[in-house]
């Protein structure tokens, strides 16, 4: 398949440069807890999730905003060099580029705490850049690191053009029942899905029921990522679980943004949602064998040595 035959993934979200401590464990509050590793990455789940989608093959066009900092600069230089286009990327001037601060622990789970910064500052253009890029687009991504009212806007445009809209709703917050007609896909964690639908998700069964709830909000399918225990989704045709890959996890930053990357590219090329499912799930598995959030994105040949050596 040559360049201008593969799907061309457009994404709307978050840039920010991450800041990352590796400790035995999280403190208490009040206590202070030596560490072992510092770390600092580009990140943000709207770069992630487009660098994981071009190392699985897709053309992507990134649309967001950075600082006139000196983060600016190295939080999207790792998405140039996978070949995603950062022409739509603004600078605003006298604001920060986005950071999270992240604690990851011994047993590779992760707290973090984020400033938006710049991604704060998405508006009208990044909305009419998005518009423009749709007429030719295969799927567009969104998450909530810019506002909801932005990304409604552009999920709107993106359900008249027929784009299918994959959204992963999180920093989770309340959202307009008018955006979850415009979704074809959302794909929550356990956390965000929870506070989605007012009533505990911790494992296969629960996330079934929140899956019905938000089918019935409107939209076309739903996935339910549950970290180790693998993942759920279901459509107004039923449900099934996906079971997890055998992985050694190391640090699990990163990991949802590469299911959603993978899932994206998988969907656009045609596939089930039962084969887009298990594809994200394996490029999900392959990101936390690695530390880092874009460092750890697997490319396209890894995810199908894993599908493939998988299957039964």
């Amino acid at each position: 398949m040559n360049r201008e035959e593969r799907p061309l993934v457009v994404a709307l979200g978050g840039i920010n440069m991450d800041l990352v401590t590796l400790a035995a464990r999280f403190p208490e509050a009040g206590e202070t807890v030596v560490g072992h590793r510092f770390l600092t990455y580009a990140g943000g789940k709207g770069a992630n999730q487009a660098l994981a989608a071009a190392r699985m093959g897709a053309r992507v066009a990134m649309v967001g905003r950075i600082g006139d900092d000196l983060f600016g600069p190295q939080a999207i230089r790792s998405l140039s060099e996978a070949g995603v286009d950062v022409s739509g990327v603004g600078v605003s001037p006298g604001v920060s580029t986005g950071i999270a601060v992240i604690s990851i622990d011994d047993t590779a789970q992760n707290r973090i705490i984020q400033v938006l910064g710049a991604n704060d500052t998405c508006g009208d253009a990044e909305a009419e850049r998005v518009t423009e890029l749709l007429y030719r687009a295969s799927a567009l991504l969104l998450q909530l690191e810019v506002s909801v009212e932005l990304s409604l806007k552009v999920a709107q445009a993106a359900a008249v053009r027929g784009v299918p809209v994959i959204l992963d709703p999180s920093p989770v917050r309340p959202l307009p029942a008018a955006f979850y007609s415009c979704c074809d896909v959302i794909t929550p964690n356990e956390t965000d899905a929870q506070a989605l639908v007012d009533a505990p998700v911790t494992d296969r069964e629960s996330a079934a029921l929140a899956a019905g709830t938000l089918l019935s909000r409107g939209i076309g399918t739903v996935v339910v990522k549950l970290g180790p225990q693998g993942a759920y989704y279901a459509t107004a045709q039923g449900g099934e679980y996906v079971p997890p890959f055998a992985v050694e996890a190391v640090d699990s930053v990163g990991a949802g943004d590469a299911f959603n990357g993978a899932l994206a590219v998988a969907l656009a090329e045609g596939r089930s949602v039962a084969q887009a499912v298990r594809m994200a799930s394996a490029a999900g598995a392959l990101a936390v064998t690695r530390v880092g959030a874009q460092d750890s994105m697997p490319s396209r040949q890894e995810v199908d040595a894993l599908v493939r050596s998988s299957n039964p």
